[in-house]
């Protein structure tokens, strides 16, 4: 799932920046990068990875 959102966030930061969109410098695409990286790295990690806890009966 982080890395959907990762993925989304890249795309954004992509956006603003081959348009050049004016954005306040909280939404900068440098800004929208890095916490496209973040997540990327969280997901990476394991933490937004989904939990296999299914256990099959014998």
């Amino acid at each position: 799932m982080l890395g959907i959102a990762a993925a989304v966030l890249f795309f954004l930061a992509f956006l603003f920046n081959a348009t050049d969109l004016d954005t306040n410098d909280t939404f900068s695409s440098t800004n929208i990068m890095l916490l496209g990286l973040t997540l990327l790295a969280l997901h990476v990690a394991g933490i937004g990875a989904a939990r296999t806890g299914r256990r099959t009966r014998r």
